[in-house]
């Protein structure tokens, strides 16, 4: 039931906020009568809120339990003053990622009323090689975690290559990658790491191709993620 329960939630997303109960269990692979049944629970519950037109989307009560208290709260309460300060100088977007599932999870992100085009959404994901918060948070895993990743993702991804770029990324202490989630954008990215050199989260910014800027930018995020490194700490 709990798994039920779990992927009806997780069925909604940034292009699919809400939806009918028979696209819900379509896309939850969970039978029409069962989804009826489990939908009526969670609206009752506020997990889940019906709309005028009868189609549902997350509620606000879960909203509410998961900000009361999570790793997640706390890591972006201390990384905000530090975004803000980098989001001050660039203008553009700053955001914060941690790696879930194989994927980028992004929990915070600062933009400018004209910046550039961003896939990255807060609570939104994308695939961890191309990005280059992913590309941070994978170069600073433990070598089994790499290596998992590596073989789950055999059929995508060019493991020489990847070892490779992950090893650059190590040295050189941060990812930059243009070009690779949106034409016209370049993701800078560098680790916040804990007092034994732990990947806790990657902190990082997007802008358009040509204003990367390496020299002052990677300096600016690895302030940054120092001083949130200490804050959580």
């Amino acid at each position: 039931m709990i798994r039920r329960l779990m992927r009806i939630i997780a069925s909604f997303d940034h292009s699919k906020p809400a939806m009918s109960v028979a696209v819900l269990a379509k896309r939850a692979d969970i039978p029409l009568a069962t989804t009826h049944r489990l939908v009526n629970e969670l609206v009752d519950e506020g997990v889940l809120r019906r709309e005028r037109g009868g189609q549902v989307r997350l509620g606000l009560r879960l909203w509410e339990l998961a900000s009361r208290s999570s790793e997640v709260l706390s890591l972006k309460q201390a990384a905000m003053p530090f975004m803000e300060d980098v989001q001050a100088v660039i203008r553009q977007h700053t955001q914060l990622a941690v790696l879930q599932d194989d994927e980028v999870l992004f929990v915070e992100r600062l933009s400018s009323r004209d910046s550039v085009i961003n896939e990255a959404k807060v609570a939104g994901r994308l695939p961890v090689h191309v990005s280059s918060s992913g590309m941070v948070l994978l170069a600073h895993s433990l070598p089994p975690v790499q290596e998992a990743y590596l073989n789950r993702n055999a059929e995508s991804v060019d493991a020489g290559q990847l070892r490779r770029d992950l090893a650059g990324v190590r040295q050189s202490g941060y990812a930059a990658l243009a070009g690779y989630v949106v034409a016209d954008t370049s993701g800078i990215a560098v680790p916040v790491l804990g007092r034994r050199q732990e990947i806790i989260a990657a902190l990082g910014v997007v802008v358009a191709v040509g204003e990367e800027n390496i020299p002052a930018t990677v300096p600016a995020l690895m302030t940054a993620a120092r001083g949130i490194a200490r804050a959580i700490a």
